[in-house]
């Protein structure tokens, strides 16, 4: 993006594609903030954005919370009685639902005359994070009966929303369907994360355990992390143990689980293994992050992990 940038300055015109181009590289380059900048210096150019530079600028918006932002270009889209097209349109909705604005999402949605798979996901997953699990599913149903065949992520957005709502039922057969092959492929890594997430927030476990050990896939950070966080707050000290361990064989730079370990043992009394875990960690060099261990470990987390697509 230095590069890009560089090139970008010395241009003596720059239209709307170079700005466009300019947002575009930021945004995929995660530099939501710079993406959000160049759009704003891009009005001050007295240069028009498009529909490709603000599809581009509400992913921006999404990614980096930036609510304002999106309210502005969603605005600026109806003072210019541009049609709502299937790429405007989920744009917006992914915005609205990542920034906890859902109810202008669902508007959004309903007032769209053509749809994609794209468009329910953004609406699905919207409504996972806002914790409406009962009309996520029956979003999910009403897809499914208007013939919009799902895809992996719909469905990794239907068990999110089951887990933060504690459907388990609902959660367990929605999984079964995918097991039984409807849609057309089977469960990946994230739909099993799900899962375990599902029956660990929710007390079960035992199963979300049985579930770890029997998946035909090797147990990731999201699959630990929803484990650990459902075992800590159900107080399984014991299996709580067994996953910050597991966390720490993943990821053995990342203070936080060390940290997490830590305190485990001092509930548990076990101030011999309190010091064996410092001392790793300064074996290791790592440093402990007095808010890493709350910030990395929150179970809302890893859905947000889960649902990034």
């Amino acid at each position: 993006m230095d590069l890009c940038r560089k090139v970008f300055d010395e241009m003596p015109q720059r239209d709307v594609v170079s700005w466009t181009v300019m947002i575009t590289g930021c945004r995929e380059a995660g530099k939501f903030d710079d993406a959000l900048v160049a759009f704003e210096k891009m009005q001050y150019a007295g240069v028009v954005p498009n529909q490709v530079t603000m599809a581009n600028a509400l992913s921006a918006c999404s990614s980096f919370g930036a609510i304002d932002m999106g309210i502005w270009i969603h605005g600026f889209i109806k003072r210019r009685g541009w049609v709502l097209d299937v790429i405007l349109g989920t744009s917006l909705i992914d915005m609205y639902g990542k920034c906890g604005r859902i109810e202008e999402g669902l508007a959004v949605f309903q007032s769209m005359k053509e749809k994609n798979v794209f468009t329910w996901n953004a609406l699905i997953k919207g409504l996972a994070l806002a914790k409406s699990g009962q009309e996520a599913v029956w979003w999910f149903s009403r897809m499914v009966q208007e013939g919009v065949k799902p895809d992996e992520v719909t469905l990794i957005g239907v068990l999110c929303a089951c887990s933060h709502s504690g459907l388990v039922q609902m959660g367990q057969q929605i999984f079964s369907t995918i097991l039984d092959g409807i849609y057309g492929f089977s469960p990946a890594i994230k739909h099993y994360a799900c899962l375990v997430d599902l029956f660990a927030r929710s007390g079960y476990l035992e199963e979300a355990f049985k579930i770890i050990k029997e998946m035909p896939f090797e147990p990731t950070k999201p699959v630990w992390g929803a484990f650990l966080a459902g075992c800590r707050a159900h107080g399984n000290l014991e299996l709580s143990e067994f996953a910050a361990w597991k966390l720490i064989e993943l990821q053995p730079e990342n203070s936080s689980y060390y940290v997490v370990l830590s305190n485990l043992y001092a509930l548990m009394g076990r101030w011999g293994d309190v010091e064996k875990v410092r001392m790793l960690m300064k074996e290791r060099g790592l440093k402990k992050n007095l808010g890493s261990s709350s910030i990395e470990l929150r179970p809302q987390d890893h859905v947000h992990e889960l649902l990034a697509q």
